[in-house]
């Protein structure tokens, strides 16, 4: 089957990922990708890596042609989604949201960290959460809803809380964290996980040879952490930037209940039965922490854990790739499952390889 499929933000990073995903996807046919800023271009003359690969060109938002599509993929800012989405989920399409407009289930919760009102609570209440490994009922019944014809919305994850929760909710669901006790966090991320507009922040010649947080104790995904863990008002959660492309690290600090032997290999044991199906979910060997160069590319998180004995600390690390598992990657599983299809569908299980001298290195070393 070929399932017409649409990307509107195509231009941005994660659009443009999504737009490489989407063409090798042996199941959706990309017809549609759009770009206000870059309308009328075509996508090889703006992203010159695409040469051979189509002939699509960018159009607005607004292209009629979006209509005929069956699965729409919104890679827009949070508001412009909620702007979106109700039209094309009342007219029957499956409609996977990139953006923060329906992640969190409470509209007075996306207010007081979005500083906007919730115009769509309806549908927010029917959107389900794209995170495939802790919420599969909530795509599953996606796939009931579109296999009876019902428009429906999946709302991605983002990239923080997709690492943060992976990393943590073995343990939490397990119960191995102490009652009341805060669950610190500290993730780095790539620039481009600040998005494709220019700020100084992310700009080259702030970000290289540079490590800083930002977001301290505001950041937005706090709330959306704190929903999927059952975490609310116990997370400590602050992000940093490194100047990598692509890649996202964060290391989670569970405080352990006092019942809980500081079993190491137990842990472990439980952490993989946890993630016995996930097939995107790596649990690594004792003693081994994940790397984001290992992950580049691909839709795999990779989990690494230690237990700190004396402070009784579980430390479990997640490396993910931001435009990935934390973004396109994320939405192209979602999609597959709420079609019907194999989560692993049109994805690229091997990473790019990465530590590896450049070649010219390679040349002086010869």
């Amino acid at each position: 089957m070929a399932i017409a499929t649409g990307i509107v933000g195509a231009a941005g990073f994660a659009g443009v990922e999504l737009t490489r995903l989407i063409l090798r996807h042996p199941e959706f046919e990309l017809r549609v990708v759009t770009s206000n800023e870059l309308a009328g271009s075509s996508v090889a003359s703006e992203y010159p890596g695409f040469t051979g690969a189509t002939d699509l060109a960018f159009s607005a938002h607004d292209d009629p042609a979006l209509d005929a599509c069956d699965l729409v993929f919104l890679a827009v800012p949070h508001t412009a989604a909620m702007a979106m989405a109700p039209r094309l989920v009342e007219r029957g399409a499956t409609v996977v949201d990139l953006s923060a407009d329906f992640r969190l289930k409470d509209p007075a919760v996306y207010e007081q960290w979005y500083a906007t009102p919730h115009t769509q609570t309806d549908l927010l209440a029917r959107a389900a959460f794209g995170l495939p490994e802790l919420f599969p009922d909530d795509l599953a019944r996606a796939a009931v809803d579109r296999a009876e014809g019902k428009g429906v919305l999946v709302a991605c994850a983002g990239c923080y809380p997709t690492a943060t929760s992976l990393a943590a909710a073995p343990a939490v669901r397990a119960g191995l964290a102490a009652d009341g006790a805060p669950v610190v966090v500290d993730a780095i991320s790539g620039v481009t996980g600040a998005g494709k507009r220019a700020s100084a922040r992310p700009h080259f010649c702030f970000a290289d040879e540079n490590l800083e947080a930002y977001g301290v104790a505001t950041h937005r995904h706090t709330p959306e952490v704190e929903q999927i863990l059952g975490l609310e008002g116990r997370l400590v959660f602050t992000p940093h930037l490194a100047p990598l492309n692509r890649g996202l690290l964060s290391t989670v600090n569970i405080p352990l209940a006092v019942d809980v032997a500081d079993d190491a290999a137990a842990v472990l044991d439980r952490y993989r039965a946890f993630y016995r199906d996930a097939p995107f979910v790596q649990v690594l060997d004792a003693g081994l922490m994940p790397k984001t160069s290992s992950v580049v590319g691909t839709n795999y998180a990779h989990i690494g854990l230690a237990v700190n004995e004396r402070a009784r600390m579980l430390i479990a690390v997640c490396a993910i790739d931001n435009l990935a598992k934390g973004a396109a990657g994320q939405a192209v599983p979602c999609a597959n499952a709420a079609w019907g299809m194999p989560q692993t569908c049109g994805l690229e299980p091997i990473a790019v390889p990465g530590g590896f001298p450049s070649t010219l290195t390679r040349k002086r070393l010869l």
